[in-house]
Order: structure tokens, then C-alpha cells, then sequence
């Protein structure tokens, strides 16, 4: 007879976990709450540099919409507002967005919507929101799409509750579907934390494909230069849509998403000489180094595709989380400090003044060339004191 798998189990309520069901770790039910003010549902986000024109009532667009029931808002931004709808026909919940009004004024809008439509309509996949239709109603240019029951990373980055191993699931699914779209040629150009859903099953799914492009020249929060056509959105824009917009391609998607993963462990924007993860949280060094290649202000200098990150992630999120640091009490836990500075053959990744070392050797390297220093001048009090306090930075400053 062949073992049964072991079950696994939720570590923050101990409720049976589905198999490959969890964003990370947690039981959706769990994941679900740390995004969600008081467990009762999901707030509305309002998204977007400039603040936007009031969204039609649901009752406003009713008659537009006969074959749908128009429940509640429930966001918007530079793009449309997002309304929770019941079909009819089907008896099913979707989303119903509605793009901003000032689309239609654009003459060749009505043609590109449509050839966009169609292209979007035909992404297929698990973790991307599908399309089911689109038109134009009165005047608003619309999209009917998968409702995702649950939440949104800004909302769990708010709620500060992910744990590394968490975000590692969730930027791996990211990654699924971010190659099924560059393969399909389709690049979204406006990844961010609002984008970025978690349904109530444990399931990430990215909203809003081929938005940026398709109201890059009508939208002033996503049109920085209007002649060129900057689409995105500021804090998370690879430098090359900034500089280059002509150019963007789908590793501008990659640099996105490694804004986001940066946020996602952090909970801040990596802006300026931004401290390491590790220097943040207590987190493989890896974790840094895969940071920092989506971060790379050269394309080619990045990942080239999301399935390396993906592995890159994957193999991160299978090694074992680290041990709670052992209780050693005062005196056990300052002759640990002098060990983990001095001694070489402690297996672990060290940091000297905040820089990875390439050699645990050089710590107790420095304080050896200190004594020496002083030996081959021991009438030199200077050297005395410059040695002692030269072993008790080392001691402090190794980590």
C-alpha cells in the first residue's frame, strides 16, 4: 500500500491546507484576514498620482447593463472604476470596469479598445483575471471580468502580516503568470501591489492587462509625457519607461515586480540607496541578490524572463525557514557574539558593517593584524588602545 501524504496544516490556525491552495504558507481564510480591516470584507482603493473624477453611481448605470445586476462599488482610479455585478443569465458574480469617460473623446480610442479586447480576452490562465466581454454602453467603454473574491497585496502590505516564505509563494504565481503573458506577447507595463489579487482559495491572480497601454495616451496619472506615451505607474516604472518608453518590453514587467517583492518583504518602496532585505528582516542573503537583479537599472542586467526569477524564488522557498535564535542569557549570549565574529567555520553568510562578506576569514583577520601590530610595537600605548577597540567593533559590527 502506498503512505498517504502527510496533511498539511495551517501554522497560524492549524485548519487543513489544499494542496498548492495557499499564496505561501497560511490557509486562504488567514491570508485572507491580514488584508482585510476586521475580517469583514474588502475595501475600496482608490489608486492613481491624480485624484479621479467620481465613478458613476450603480444605479447611474443600470439601464446599461440589463442582462447584469449592478451590487456595489468597489474601486477605482486613473483606469475606471470597478463595480461588483451579478449576471443574470449565468447566476454568477463578475466585475464589471468601466474605463474613465475621457476615453471615448479620443477618436481612434473605439478601435483600439477593440483590437486590445480581443487580444486580451485570450489570455487563459489560472493566475491572470479573465475576460468574458466588452462593449461600449452609453458612451463607457467597459470590460466584464472574473470576480476575485478576497483582496490585494496593498492591502496585506498594509496589514504588515506577510511573512518572507509568504511572499516568495506569492511572487512565484506572479511569475506563472507574467511568462504565460510575455510568451503570449502581451505585456501589462503596470505591475503593482493594487494589480495583484489573492482570492479567498490562496489563489494570486493579476488584474488589468494592457490597461497602461490602452489608456496610455488619454490618462494624465498614467501619461507622464503625453507625446511620448510614458504608461505606468511612477514608483514602480523601470527606468527605461521613463527614458525610452518606445523601447519597453517585457523585462520592464520584471523590474516591477521587483519593486513589489522589495515592498512585499519590507512593506517600503526601494527608493534611493535603499538597505537591503536582509539588512530589514531575518531572511536568506539570496533573497538580496534576487532583489537586486530585477532592480537592475539596465534591462539586460536583469532577469530576462519570469521563469527564472521563478526558480530562482522557488529554490529560496524550499530551504527550511531558520530556527528561532536560542535563549542564552546575558553571559552565554556575549561569548556567542565574540564566536560568530572570530570563528571562520560557523556556516553562515556574514555581514561586516552591513556589506556581505566574501570570506568568513576576514573578521578575525582584522583583529589578528590589530594584535600583531601591537606586538611588533608594544611600547606603543596608542596601538594598545586602537587594538581593543578595533576587536570590540569587529565583535559588533560582524553579524
Amino acid at each position: 500500500m502506498s503512505e498517504s501524504p502527510k496533511t498539511s496544516r495551517c501554522p497560524k490556525c492549524g485548519d487543513e491546507l489544499e494542496p498548492h491552495a495557499s499564496a505561501g504558507g497560511l490557509c486562504p481564510k488567514c491570508l485572507l484576514q491580514m488584508g482585510l480591516p476586521g475580517g469583514e470584507g474588502p475595501e475600496m482603493i482608490v489608486t492613481g498620482a491624480v485624484e479621479p473624477e467620481p465613478p458613476p453611481a450603480p444605479e447611474e448605470l443600470a439601464p446599461f447593463f440589463p442582462q447584469h445586476e449592478i451590487v456595489e462599488l468597489i474601486g477605482r482610479g486613473g483606469m475606471g472604476a470597478v463595480y461588483k455585478a451579478r449576471q443574470k443569465g449565468l447566476d454568477r458574480m463578475v466585475a464589471i470596469k468601466v474605463l474613465p469617460e475621457g476615453a471615448s473623446k479620443d477618436p481612434s480610442f473605439a478601435e483600439r479598445f477593440a483590437r486590445e479586447g480581443r487580444a486580451l480576452a485570450k489570455l487563459n490562465h489560472a493566475n491572470i483575471v479573465g475576460i468574458f466581454d466588452s462593449g461600449d454602453a452609453g458612451g463607457l467603454f467597459y470590460f466584464v471580468m472574473e470576480f476575485v473574491d478576497g483582496t490585494n497585496l496593498r492591502q496585506l502590505i498594509r496589514a504588515k502580516s506577510v511573512r518572507p516564505k509568504e511572499a516568495l509563494g506569492i511572487v512565484a504565481q506572479v511569475c506563472d503568470a507574467l511568462q504565460y503573458a510575455h510568451e503570449e506577447g502581451v505585456v501589462h507595463r503596470d505591475i503593482k501591489p493594487e494589480n495583484i489579487l489573492v482570492d479567498r482559495r490562496g489563489r494570486v491572480k493579476i488584474a488589468d492587462f494592457g490597461l497602461a497601454k490602452l489608456l496610455g495616451g488619454t490618462q494624465p496619472d498614467v501619461t507622464l509625457t503625453r507625446s511620448q506615451q510614458t504608461m505606468g505607474t511612477p514608483h514602480y516604472m523601470a527606468p527605461e519607461q521613463w527614458e525610452r518608453p518606445a523601447e519597453v518590453d517585457h523585462r520592464a514587467d520584471i523590474y516591477a515586480l521587483g519593486v513589489v517583492f522589495y515592498e512585499l518583504l519590507t512593506g517600503e518602496l526601494p527608493l534611493g540607496r535603499f538597505p537591503l532585505p536582509s539588512q530589514k528582516l531575518q531572511v536568506d542573503v539570496r533573497v538580496d541578490e534576487v532583489v537586486l537583479k530585477t532592480l537592475a537599472k539596465e534591462p539586460q542586467l536583469r532577469y530576462q524572463t519570469a521563469s527564472a526569477i521563478k526558480t530562482d524564488v522557488a529554490e529560496l522557498a524550499a530551504r527550511p525557514e531558520a530556527p528561532p535564535p536560542k535563549k542564552r542569557g546575558c553571559l552565554g549570549g556575549f561569548f556567542y557574539r565574540i564566536r560568530f565574529a572570530l570563528d571562520p567555520s560557523i556556516d553562515a553568510r556574514k555581514q561586516f558593517f552591513g556589506m556581505p562578506l566574501s570570506s568568513n576569514w576576514i573578521p578575525p583577520g582584522v583583529v589578528a593584524f590589530l594584535w600583531l601590530a601591537v606586538f611588533f610595537a608594544s611600547e606603543s600605548e596608542f596601538l594598545w588602545f586602537a587594538a581593543i577597540l578595533g576587536t570590540i567593533l569587529v565583535i559588533r559590527k560582524t553579524k
